[in-house]
């Protein structure tokens, strides 16, 4: 199933690694399930997308449980318990979180000790802990502007500047450390519970990073970035049927010469990094590693922007061959060229397979279910699709009906319901349906709309969501296409 932490219910604005996470991993289990995919954990940013986020590395401070930080004398309960987290239980309301919680972090971070644990976790994440911890420290000291807005001591990280300025602000640097510290510790409880319950993390790398984030102040030299620390081209998409303009991510590119004469050093510690996190990880927009849309950092709009050659799978086999085999899914959606699908076949990592995107026409398209072969991963839609619901009422005409002809969809059974069924009986080695579609909730429950910047990211579900009728329902389908867990569960997607 895919729901984002951030999506789980709980009484202060957001999902956390509470007890409601636990409860979620109960109701998996008890429906009968393998995998539970989420997004990128880390910070969010500009847009409060998870796909651009202050540090690839660090982790997004909302979810840390309050409630776990009372439990461990860090809180008391009307420091935190009275706050307004927002009006609406079922939706994130960013602007009170970035208000409100980290000034509550500080609260506990007052009364926290530095212990043995703490100290070994900071030592073994110094290679990015030490960088974002700097980073966040001048960005609160810069009033949240971008680095690339800072003074050219701190921007152009000149070490004497950057020592002076981490001495006279110990105290602040140190609190990002416990931030993250706490980060990690409540997650790694969660993912184990998960784990000894039969239950495996499917995560998510994006391929890019946030143009304003550590990762490209701590390592300029590894991105499309000028000596005044200007980004010369940046990522997106060109014009389409879609978009006349295209779209303008804005990402900064990679110089993917540089990161070859490093042996990409970065991205192995990136993916390993990752690896200790999840059980799985998909690798998003998987085509960008064969080439990749550069637009000029000047440009207005994706309207003028060329393709360029990215690593190619000399990429992926020199990172296999310094951590191992893993277990990797890629986002192999959109056009792909004859380039991309054999780089996706020399990679051995099955692709994913959206069955919104089945009937965009009326010829034989690779997601329908005749097509779907056993290495892939079958979705009935992802994060930046519309529900099952919304999308049978605001798709086009024909699409619905060729949905309708094809899965035999009927308004007594539930559109979801016989999409859902449809992707549980496809030979795909996982099957993967969201938590929306499983509650039968329109578009209001959209989590993204791709090209738009507000209005994302914030659904929740209602704190009763979960029942055993639900449950029951869900394993009943599992166990009538033979997906119920074996007495051992196998993790490795490419084999199962």
């Amino acid at each position: 199933m895919l729901m984002h932490v951030s999506s789980l219910p709980g009484p202060f604005g957001i999902g956390t690694f509470g007890k409601e996470a636990f409860r979620f991993v109960d109701f998996l289990k008890s429906s009968g399930q393998y995998y539970w995919q989420i997004l990128p954990l880390c910070p969010t940013s500009f847009g409060d997308s998870p796909y651009q986020s202050f540090s690839t590395f660090a982790g997004n401070p909302y979810f840390i449980d309050l409630d776990k930080l009372f439990a461990d004398g860090l809180l008391k309960s009307d420091e935190y318990a009275n706050i307004n987290w927002g009006k609406v239980q079922t939706k994130v309301d960013f602007t009170l979180l970035s208000k409100n919680r980290i000034s509550v972090l500080k609260t506990a971070f007052s009364r926290f000790e530095i212990t043995d644990s703490f100290q070994s976790f900071c030592e073994e994440n110094a290679f990015w802990l030490n960088d974002y911890s700097l980073y966040m420290a001048l960005k609160f000291f810069n009033h949240g502007k971008p680095w690339y807005e800072w003074e050219d001591i701190y921007k152009k990280r000149e070490q004497m500047a950057l020592k002076a300025f981490a001495e006279n602000n110990l105290n602040e640097i140190l609190f990002w450390n416990f931030v993250q510290y706490e980060f990690f510790k409540q997650w790694n409880e969660l993912k184990s519970y998960a784990n000894e319950n039969g239950i495996y993390i499917i995560g998510d790398i994006p391929i890019y990073v946030a143009g304003d984030s550590a990762d490209v102040w701590a390592n300029s030299s590894l991105f499309q970035i000028d000596e005044n620390c200007n980004f010369t081209n940046v990522a997106g998409c060109p014009p389409d049927a879609f978009s006349d303009d295209g779209q303008l991510w804005g990402n900064p590119l990679y110089d993917w010469n540089e990161m070859k004469k490093t042996d990409y050093d970065w991205w192995k510690k990136r993916i390993a990094h990752t690896m200790k996190m999840v059980d799985t990880v998909r690798i998003d927009h998987f085509r960008g590693f064969e080439s990749y849309y550069s637009i000029p950092a000047t440009s207005k709009t994706a309207k003028i922007g060329k393709w360029e050659k990215g690593p190619g799978i000399d990429f992926f086999k020199n990172i296999e061959k310094s951590l191992g085999k893993m277990n990797i899914i890629a986002e192999d959606l959109g056009y792909l060229t004859p380039a991309v699908k054999k780089m996706l076949r020399q990679s051995g990592y099955p692709g994913m397979k959206v069955l919104q995107f089945a009937f965009d026409t009326d010829g034989d398209s690779d997601y329908l279910l005749h097509n779907i072969t056993p290495k892939s991963v079958c979705y009935t839609g992802t994060h930046d699709n519309d529900t099952i619901i919304g999308f049978m009422k605001n798709a086009d005409r024909k699409v619905r009906k060729r949905a309708k002809d094809y899965l035999g969809l009927t308004r007594r059974e539930g559109y979801n319901w016989g999409m859902m069924r449809a992707c549980w009986s496809s030979s795909s080695n996982i099957a993967i349906v969201t938590m929306q579609d499983l509650l039968g909730l329109g578009s209001e429950a959209r989590m993204n709309m791709p090209s738009t910047q507000e209005n994302n990211w914030q659904w929740r579900a209602e704190t009763d969501y979960l029942s055993d009728e639900l449950a029951k329902k869900v394993r009943y389908y599992t166990n009538l296409y033979k997906r119920l867990p074996k007495t051992k569960v196998i993790k490795n997607v490419k084999n199962n």
